[in-house]
């Protein structure tokens, strides 16, 4: 018994021009989706944090961990973003390396970590005046940061299913 097989053949046309090209068709995969979300959320708790730290300065390693840990996420992020934005091939060969699997795992991890203990922190000393006036702002940052973990959280599901190639 023979077996039939389908081959699809793509081209795709190229230029030589000097002109930057963005692959805006990353931005519609799940996993450009969720770079661009991760690096939206990293910047607005990077915002907030470093709003609070501008007025007050950072009272507690918690707040510190916190602002290093979206701080550094936000940037790896947003190189990773941009290389898949401006090559053709990074996406799809990024994806399918062990480097996405263990940055997204590492990430969700320390984010999620660094957002509990800012939120056990702040609800420990919401009886202090200081922390009274800036609670809800922390707080925010806290459960904002929590979601982007668990956005990295679903990015290393992807990656995890793209190296193993299902």
């Amino acid at each position: 018994m023979s077996q039939q097989q389908t081959v699809r053949i793509t081209t795709t046309e190229t230029s030589n021009s000097s002109a930057l090209i963005i692959n805006s068709g990353y931005l519609k995969t799940p996993a450009g989706l969720l770079k661009v979300l991760q690096f939206i959320l990293g910047c607005v708790c990077v915002g907030i944090i470093a709003y609070h730290f501008n007025d007050h300065g950072f009272s507690a390693q918690s707040e510190l961990f916190f602002y290093l840990m979206c701080v550094t996420f936000l940037i790896c992020t947003t190189i990773l973003l941009i290389s898949c934005l401006i090559s053709w091939s990074t996406g799809g060969i990024i994806s399918k390396t062990i480097y996405e699997l263990i940055y997204h795992a590492i990430a969700a991890t320390l984010i999620i970590i660094a957002s509990v203990a800012l939120i056990v922190v702040i609800n420990d000393r919401n009886s202090s005046h200081y922390y009274r006036q800036i609670y809800k702002q922390l707080l925010a940052a806290g459960i904002i940061g929590i979601l982007n973990g668990l956005l990295y959280a679903i990015s290393t599901y992807y990656a995890s299913r793209s190296y193993k190639g299902i």
